[in-house]
């Protein structure tokens, strides 16, 4: 079989220029098609690996956010939580405070009250043994009570000696002013000029008295002079009865307490004579003699 040589090489031109026109006109067209292709993509994904950074980074702004906030509303809680707690604490102590305060103004108005309570028995208790005594002792005496009183107050003075009469006579002849007598009712001037009498006849001098009246002494009389005083009074004696009825009180408040007894008050009251440091005077009842 005989080869074309020319039908081989005319089939071999149009190949290579079958090549080259593919090359040129399809192939490179091709390929920048591609290259850019892979350009767009790998914008793309560095756009994307950019974007991806980007957001990791904003999450772990806002993880590193939520993570202070969670630290900054502990504190805000501990710190509310302990407001709160010393807050309760301090209404409770004004709460506990206000309670003892009011505790204690009520045990002192129950104090007082008590007080005024045992004031108020005292002295009717007083008035009321006053008066029993003094009716007793009008029925029985062929005199009145108040002049039994003033007898009883003379016949002391006459008797007084010792010491007591010594710091008597001493005050009476250094006293500035007349001598003052109380007596809880208005002497009668018998009994006046019999008191003066005795004043005379016991110190041996021409003292100077005055006379007031005292409700307060309860049926009694005292002498007052110089900051000495000589007294013969029935409150004495009360009072002595009103401290053994506080002892009994108290007793019975507190029935484990081990108290020494201590005598009552005597049913026949003695006279006696004391000297003692002069009282504030009070304003006088009557006029002065």
């Amino acid at each position: 079989m005989l080869i074309d040589w020319f039908t081989i090489s005319a089939q071999a031109l149009n190949f290579l220029i079958l090549v080259w026109l593919m090359k040129r006109f399809l192939y490179k067209p091709i390929l920048r098609a591609i290259d850019a292709r892979e350009k767009r993509i790998a914008a793309e994904l560095a756009n994307a690996d950019a974007k991806k950074a980007e957001a990791q980074k904003e999450r772990d702004e806002l993880r590193h956010k939520n993570e202070e906030f969670d630290q900054q509303r502990a504190a805000l809680l501990s710190k509310a939580t302990d407001e709160a707690k010393a807050e309760r604490q301090r209404l409770l102590d004004e709460a506990r405070k206000a309670a003892n305060a009011l505790n204690a103004k009520r045990l002192e108005t129950l104090r007082r009250d008590a007080h005024d309570l045992n004031q108020a028995i005292s002295r009717r208790t007083q008035q009321e043994v006053f008066a029993v005594a003094r009716k007793a002792l009008t029925d029985l005496a062929t005199t009145s009570l108040e002049e039994r009183l003033g007898e009883v107050f003379t016949r002391r003075l006459r008797e007084m000696d010792g010491k007591a009469k010594e710091v008597l006579a001493e005050a009476l002849k250094t006293a500035s002013d007349p001598a003052l007598v109380r007596s809880a009712f208005d002497l009668p001037a018998e009994q006046r000029a019999a008191i003066q009498d005795a004043l005379n006849e016991t110190f041996s001098a021409d003292i100077h008295v005055r006379f007031e009246t005292a409700a307060d002494l309860i049926g009694g009389i005292e002498l007052t002079t110089n900051g000495q005083k000589v007294a013969w009074s029935i409150a004495d004696y009360l009072t002595s009865l009103e401290k053994g009825v506080d002892e009994l009180l108290k007793e019975k408040a507190q029935p484990a307490a081990k108290a020494e007894p201590k005598p009552g008050a005597k049913a026949d009251p003695q006279v006696e004579a004391k000297v003692e440091p002069k009282p504030e005077e009070p304003k006088p009842d009557t006029e002065s003699q």
